[in-house]
């Protein structure tokens, strides 16, 4: 039980990460769920955003008792990069899916850009040419017409887009090129790597090491192409999981370092437009909660 508690030492913290520092029992899905719920209340406030910062000095406590809360989701104006109207390009926030997975799932970015565009008189359906994982935050282009997607989706084959991440990974990472054919279950219900030319898809990643940290390395990682946890997986082969990761660090033999969710960023995205062919760039620094982790870990 945590009771009204002043938050120790200096500057701030994404509140999932105070809450597992004062409930250490608790995973942090369990935590995030406190706040979602309304449980968690902020100098009296409550709190429901679980990756909101907090400083230190505040007042953080857990009442279990109140109400549970309700939130319609939203996403702000500021995570639209860009809009015209063939194309909108969107900062997704860790912890929401691009698109549904089935028909009841809510909230998802697709449905939040579609809300956020007909507030500003831009109602139009959204066509999808590429998604990020759930906990990957980053930067996600949509297409607003039938061309526009067709063509979106061609430079996605054809390998012309330009995509790069930062992620922070298990142990000494150095720069080099990942390449193997990724299929679906490898065997053990889980995705990876095989040896068929025959099964497998072909799968690219340029790895470049950034920043040596207490037991992991900062990495960019440049994709050549474009296949389902294709950066998970070639880290994680190569004996370097990335912080957070729960499907493929199974094998890890090292001590795994806590983390929020899978730290990984889509910081840049960049594509020829489908209309102009002029060639656009689009680049987001990395957010609070994998900040806090990067920031941990130095020194």
């Amino acid at each position: 039980m945590l009771k009204k508690q002043r938050l120790p030492g200096s500057g701030e913290k994404p509140l999932d990460r105070w809450l597992r520092e004062l409930l250490p029992d608790k995973s942090w899905n369990e935590v995030r769920r406190l706040a979602r719920t309304g449980k968690i209340f902020v100098d009296g406030a409550p709190r429901l955003d679980p990756t909101s910062l907090v400083p230190a000095g505040a007042e953080v406590e857990l009442r279990q008792n109140a109400p549970r809360a309700t939130r319609t989701p939203s996403l702000p104006r500021s995570n639209v990069l860009y809009v015209d109207a063939q194309v909108v390009v969107a900062h997704k926030p860790p912890g929401i899916s691009t698109v549904p997975y089935d028909e009841n799932e809510r909230g998802t970015l697709d449905q939040l850009l579609m809300e956020t565009l007909s507030e500003r008189g831009r109602r139009a359906p959204l066509g999808i040419v590429h998604r990020i994982d759930k906990e990957t935050s980053g930067v996600v282009v949509f297409a607003r017409t039938t061309a526009a997607k067709l063509a979106l989706k061609n430079q996605f084959r054809f390998h012309t887009v330009g995509r790069r991440y930062v992620a922070l990974a298990h142990g000494s990472v150095r720069s080099g090129t990942i390449a193997s054919r990724l299929v679906k279950d490898r065997g053990d219900g889980r995705r990876g790597s095989t040896e068929s030319e025959e099964l497998g898809r072909e799968a690219v990643t340029h790895v470049t090491f950034v920043e040596a940290l207490r037991g992991a390395t900062l990495v960019e990682c440049r994709l050549e192409t474009g296949r389902t946890h294709q950066i998970r997986i070639h880290l994680a082969e190569r004996g370097h999981p990335l912080l957070g990761e729960r499907v493929y660090s199974k094998n890890f033999r090292g001590e795994l370092i806590p983390a929020p969710r899978v730290m990984l960023h889509a910081r840049e995205l960049s594509f020829e437009h489908p209309t102009t062919g002029q060639r656009m760039s689009f680049e987001q620094p990395v957010p609070a909660d994998m900040q806090a982790v990067l920031q941990s870990l130095r020194g």
